[in-house]
This record gives C-alpha cells, sequence and structure tokens, in this order.
C-alpha cells in the first residue's frame, strides 16, 4: 500500500469489523479514513482510539459521495456495515440495510471506477448440503434464515453485473472473533460469551450432540480470529488479486471443545463442561460441521491465516478481554 493512500470510506466503522479494519488502517500510517455508520458516535463509540478524518451516519454519505471531493479522491470503499442479525425476522429492513445500500454502493463505484469490498456471509451457505466453497454458483445457495437471504441476494445480483468497479470483492465472513466485539450483544460470539461464563462460574454450558456422527462438543466450525481479517482485507487493497467472491475462513474445522479447552487455558482454570439440552426450536437447524474452502483464496498468492485458534483465544483473553481497557 503507499505511503500517502487517497481516501478509503469505511462502513459499519462503528461496529465490530469495521472498527477493527479502522485499526489495520491506522496500524498501517493510514488516518485519510472516511467513517460510517447507522449508530452515531454519541450513542456507541468503538472508535475513540482511532484517528480518521470524518465521520458520516450512515444516510449522509450520499450527500458526501455526490460531491467532486468524493469523486477525485476515494480510492476505496470498504462496505462492512449492515444488519448482523442472524434472527432478524423484518424483510424490509434486511432488504433495504443488507442488499439495496451494498447495491447503491457498488453502482456508484462502477459509475466512479472506485473499488469495493463488501461484507458477504458464510450464512449464505445455509446448511452446507454443497459444501463450504467460494466458486460455488450463489444461485444454488439455499441459506437457512432472512440474514443468509438478503447475504446471497447480493451476491447473485454483483455476478449479472456488466458494469462493475476497477476492483471488487464480496467477502464469506465464517465465525469471526475477537476485540471490539463487544457491543454485539447476543450476535456476540461464543469464545467472548464463554469467557465471561467461565470468569463468572468457572464452568462452560455447552449444547450436547443431537447427532451420531458428532460427540457432545466435537461439533466443528470454522473459527478466525478477526486480525486475520482485518490484515487480509488491507491485502486485498494492497495486491488487487482477481476479482469475485472469497471465503474468510482459517480453513480448518474445530471443535466447541477445542475452542473450551484454549479458553480455560489462557485463563489459567479447569476444564470444567456443564453439557446443555439443546432446545428444540434451533435443533433442526443446527449445523453441525463449517468449513471454509480456501483453494481459490490460496490460488491469488494471498496469505494464509496467521492465528491459530489457541494462538487466538490466548491474544484475544490476555491483551484483551483480561484487560481494564480491551479496545484495539
Amino acid at each position: 500500500m503507499p505511503d500517502n493512500p487517497l481516501m478509503i470510506i469505511v462502513t459499519g466503522a462503528n461496529g465490530f469489523i469495521g472498527s477493527a479494519f479502522v485499526w489495520e488502517l491506522n496500524q498501517a500510517g493510514i488516518t485519510d479514513i472516511i467513517c460510517v455508520d447507522t449508530v452515531n458516535l454519541s450513542n456507541r463509540n468503538l472508535l475513540q482510539k482511532r484517528t480518521y478524518s470524518q465521520f458520516f451516519e450512515a444516510q449522509e454519505l450520499w450527500s458526501f459521495l455526490a460531491t467532486p471531493e468524493a469523486k477525485k479522491s476515494v480510492t476505496w470503499i470498504v462496505h462492512m456495515g449492515a444488519c448482523s442479525s442472524t434472527t432478524e425476522t423484518n424483510w424490509d429492513y434486511l432488504f433495504a440495510n443488507n442488499f439495496q445500500y451494498s447495491q447503491r454502493l457498488f453502482e456508484w463505484c462502477s459509475q466512479n471506477q472506485k473499488s469495493l469490498i463488501y461484507a458477504s456471509s458464510a450464512a449464505t451457505y445455509g446448511a452446507g448440503e454443497n459444501g463450504f466453497n467460494d466458486s460455488l454458483d450463489s444461485e444454488k445457495l439455499k441459506p437457512l434464515n432472512l440474514y443468509g437471504e438478503s447475504k446471497v441476494i447480493m451476491d447473485r445480483w454483483v455476478a449479472k453485473q456488466k458494469a462493475t468497479p476497477p476492483n471488487w470483492y464480496g467477502l464469506k465472513f465464517f465465525n469471526v472473533f475477537g476485540p471490539n466485539e463487544y457491543e454485539k450483544g447476543s450476535m456476540a460470539s461464543v469464545a467472548f460469551k464463554a469467557y465471561h461464563q467461565i470468569l463468572k462460574t468457572n464452568e462452560l454450558g455447552l449444547f450436547k450432540s443431537y447427532n451420531a456422527n458428532y460427540k457432545d462438543g466435537e461439533q466443528l466450525r470454522d473459527f478466525v480470529y478477526v486480525k486475520d481479517i482485518t490484515r487480509w482485507i488491507r491485502e486485498l487493497i494492497q495486491k488487487k488479486p482477481q476479482s469475485g467472491i472469497y471465503n474468510m475462513g482459517f480453513g480448518e474445522a474445530r471443535s466447541w471443545l477445542d475452542m473450551a479447552r484454549a479458553l480455560f487455558a489462557a485463563m489459567g482454570k479447569p476444564l470444567q463442561i456443564n453439557w446443555l439440552e439443546m432446545p428444540d426450536s434451533i435443533r433442526n437447524q443446527y449445523q453441525y460441521f463449517t468449513k471454509a474452502d480456501m483453494t481459490k483464496w490460496s490460488s491469488q498468492n494471498l496469505s494464509a491465516p496467521e492465528w491459530s485458534l489457541e494462538k487466538a483465544i490466548t491474544d484475544y483473553v490476555q491483551n484483551h478481554l483480561s484487560q481494564k481497557d480491551p479496545w484495539l
């Protein structure tokens, strides 16, 4: 990345991955950043320690994009802003936030020849019956919830566009965890919730398995640390590989017990699991396995992840969660 890059817009900058990416840019000495979010800084400020040039609420961005300054100076839009709730049932709200807003940014970038990175989701893969391959035709995917549906319609729409940004990337995030997720409430990672549960009770509740192929706690997920995610987004900006949709996962399936062991070890406590009955409401749509296929990513000579589950959990617990100031 050049020493003095032109302006980068980050949406969702007052949220988890967005604020972590602003940290990543600041680490590289980049401060000409327009931060955008639906949540204004008086209600929540994840950017207190960050350096950036301006902050806009989500609908204010369009006025800025109409200016000669934006058309001249913006180089990339990194669009992490969306409704990230997998339990959201208001389709009109999801359609407007997760599709139409993204669609409009894609069109602006196409018209003005600016590059775009947008957040898709591993939720687009549904139960994973067709695997977790980012070369799959998005038309064949069947998400399990409206959130996943709101993301896959963007991927399908993008695939049909003749006019595109010079470089564009849709990123399918798997189980991302790490610093700055603290305001996500029910959508925070199991690692974050588990840390606080262990701190309070010295034990961790995990769901029993209802699938004969998996023992209790051996249900598998692709856990990926946010510090790998933000580094990869910056790598896309630097290297400009082939445009398209890319998985954002570690590329390994690890068990809930693996995560539990890493947490208890990082906290210096003995492993203590309380096995819980899974509610009937989620038993039929529960995923027992996710694993990002990272073949396309590595084929573009892009870097491997640096944070194994154990290394990431140790960093998260010891350098963030247990600190008085846990923020990036």
